[in-house]
This record gives C-alpha cells, structure tokens and sequence, in this order.
C-alpha cells in the first residue's frame, strides 16, 4: 500500500486511514504500530506527525459539546495536530450495513492476524463473491457523472465550502480530475 516509516514525511499530501470507527480501537493499533514502526527505522516522528491523518466514520447522532467522540477516548490523539483526527457520521442504517451486516471481502485483520499469511489469499465462496459484485457495483456507480454531481452539489452546502480544499474537491467531483480524464480518454483510444 506504500505505506512505510519513510514514505508519509516525503509526501506532499498527508496519508489518510479511513475506518468504519467505534470505540477507536483499529486506529490505536494501527498507530501504535506505526509509531513504533516509525521510532525503529529512526524517522523524523515531528515532520511524520504532520503527514499522518485519522478519519473516522462514525454513526450518527445528537451533536452537542457533551457528545463523547471515539478520538476523546483516545490518549494518541494527542500526539497529532488537532486537524489530523476528525469524524465524517454517516445515518445509523448505513454504518449498520458496512459495520455489522454487509459480508466482508477479507477477515478482519486484527493485530494478532498482521503475520499470518492466509490473509493474503482471496476467499471465493459464494458470499465472498457476491459482496465484490457488489462493491464493484457501489464504486462503478460512485464513479458516473450523476452521483459526482449529486455529491459535489451536497458539499457545496456544508459550512465548509469557503475552505479552499472543499471547493477544489467539489470541482473535481463536477468536472473530474485531470488525471482521470486523460485515463480515460487513453484508455478508450486503447480500445477503439
């Protein structure tokens, strides 16, 4: 994945997880692992710290100073900018789906599941399957011209949208990526 304890401090975007969260308790392995990971190889933890971000994708529910978040729980957090740990929440019926009901492609891959080598090997039982379908299915149509448009014209009416990064997202999403344009216009030479 081109993750390692040198790769973040000479990106010029930070790396970002992205995890269906509860408690926390994927992101504080995967952090101490890093950390450690990052002190063994004898990397600069002060430029890597600004190049690592956290986001959670949590249930939604009532937002108030007194709601608990899963980073509050969490003392590494602190190690890191407060902008590098945040939560995107999404409906509870749809966290439910991904979380708890929807078949997953791969086991989870619990620390104590990081050296053993059948993880590596695809699964192909019938459920296995049609869980790819339909993953492909959800990012293909993720990908067309309606659904960007759709999503892009949502962003446009967050708070956020004066943040110049939302903005450039949101064009992107309207107009697609440069990169993926030409991609795209490459790829269909290809085959004509």
């Amino acid at each position: 994945m081109g993750v390692s304890p040198h790769a973040p401090a000479r990106r010029r975007r930070p790396v970002v997880f992205a995890d269906l969260v509860h408690r926390g308790y994927t992101f504080t392995h995967l952090y101490g692992f890093l950390r450690d990971w990052i002190d063994d190889e004898h990397e600069a933890w002060d430029v890597i710290r600004l190049k690592l971000c956290f986001l959670g994708i949590t249930e939604r529910g009532k937002t108030s100073p007194k709601t608990w978040r899963w980073w509050q729980g969490c003392a590494w957090t602190a190690d890191l900018p407060r902008s590098a740990v945040t939560n995107v929440s999404a409906d509870r019926f749809f966290w439910f789906y991904p979380g708890d009901h929807q078949k997953k492609l791969t086991p989870s891959f619990r620390p104590t599941r990081w050296a053993d080598e059948t993880v590596a090997r695809p699964r192909h039982d019938e459920k296995t399957l049609n869980a790819l379908a339909e993953a492909v299915a959800v990012a293909g149509r993720g990908g067309t011209p309606e659904v960007r448009a759709a999503l892009a014209r949502v962003m446009a009416r967050k708070p956020s949208f004066a943040e110049p990064w939302l903005r450039s997202l949101i064009l992107e999403l309207r107009h697609g990526s440069r990169s993926r344009r030409h991609a795209v216009r490459r790829g269909s030479r290809g085959t004509q």
